[in-house]
């Protein structure tokens, strides 16, 4: 079933609200291979300056995963999670954040368009990350969806 742009851009998502926990940081860090000890040992974060644990690149995706059910807005919006593909992230970051900070994410999808005669539909969603009401990064995720009842 093929996705209503329409729908899908006026689509609410539920914010998520989070404390950044440091052990979380330090292993989001391991996971992803930073090798800085900035981001996993806070004798290193504190001699560089920082006042915990700084957030590493991407880290703010794996926070949206927190959400009780981060791909409920795809299935409310028909899409069978078996055809979907993450196809591309940005980021922009406006300010540090660092272990036990809260921050608020507000995800929304702000571009629906289809390629290939249909058969690839995707959807942009953009979550603008905030710290005590003042934007700290925004992220762009564009997800690709197979839809096998376009004509080819």
């Amino acid at each position: 079933m093929p996705i209503d742009p329409d729908r899908a851009l006026a689509w609410a998502i539920e914010p998520v609200t989070t404390q950044v926990e440091r052990g979380r940081l330090a292993f989001f860090a391991t996971a992803t291979g930073q090798t800085d000890p900035v981001y996993s040992d806070l004798d290193a974060a504190k001699a560089a300056g920082h006042p915990d644990l700084p957030v590493p690149p991407t880290f703010f995706f794996s926070l949206e995963l927190a959400a009780p059910d981060p791909f409920g807005y795809l299935t409310a919006l028909g899409v069978d999670l078996r055809r979907v593909l993450h196809g591309e992230q940005a980021f922009t970051y406006h300010a540090p954040v660092h272990a036990g900070d809260t921050v608020t994410l507000t995800p929304r999808i702000v571009g629906c368009f289809t390629k290939k005669g249909g058969t690839l539909e995707f959807l942009v969603k953009r979550t603008d990350v905030t710290r005590d009401g003042q934007p700290v990064a925004e992220a762009v995720t564009t997800i690709v969806v197979q839809n096998p009842e376009a004509a080819r």
